[in-house]
């Protein structure tokens, strides 16, 4: 089992406003918005045949629940690049779908108040299921273009290689 080291002057929990996402080795820009990593295990319910009044449950198969990815849309064309991988409209017959590279780990980093890396997970064999390259436009809004992409994922980690980093503290002048 890991050993964490335990921070004494950390009292606050950690913020869910300092992230970055990667993937092909470089973090993405302008990420705004990721969703929950959630992951469920069915309960699979039985019962021994000579006990007549109880049931035992044990753990069945385990899902992990889509990601969502938001941004303000802009030039860089990442977001569509993946999608594409997945559905190409117009490529031609055998080549609407680039199975060699389709998925892509990424990594979620997590950042504290001084934008120390705090916390790290690594979600694995991505795939764009949903991309949405742009959000309902209205005359009457006051808001940023928002694009998505839903990415069906195969489990996630935690990289217990990044542990809890000294805070820095300023010192008063001499």
């Amino acid at each position: 089992m890991a050993q964490f080291t335990v921070n004494p002057q950390r009292f606050d929990p950690y913020k869910g406003f300092m992230f970055r996402v990667k993937w092909d080795g470089r973090y993405v820009a302008g990420i705004s918005k990721v969703g929950a990593l959630k992951r469920t295990t069915e309960v699979v319910t039985h019962r021994e045949g000579g006990d007549p009044s109880s049931s035992r449950k044990s753990p069945g198969r385990t899902e992990y629940d889509a990601i969502t990815l938001e941004r303000g849309v802009t030039h860089d064309l990442e977001f569509e690049r993946w999608a594409n991988k997945v559905w190409n409209f117009g490529a031609g017959l055998g080549l609407q779908v680039s199975l060699a590279d389709f998925r892509k780990d990424i990594t979620i980093d997590v950042f504290n108040e001084a934008g120390q890396k705090v916390i790290s997970y690594q979600i694995f064999r991505c795939w764009v299921s949903e991309y949405q390259s742009i959000a309902d436009l209205d005359a009457n809004a006051n808001a940023v273009l928002i694009q998505t992409l839903k990415l069906e994922n195969e489990g996630w980690t935690r990289d217990e290689a990044v542990t809890e980093p000294a805070e820095p503290a300023f010192t008063e002048p001499a």
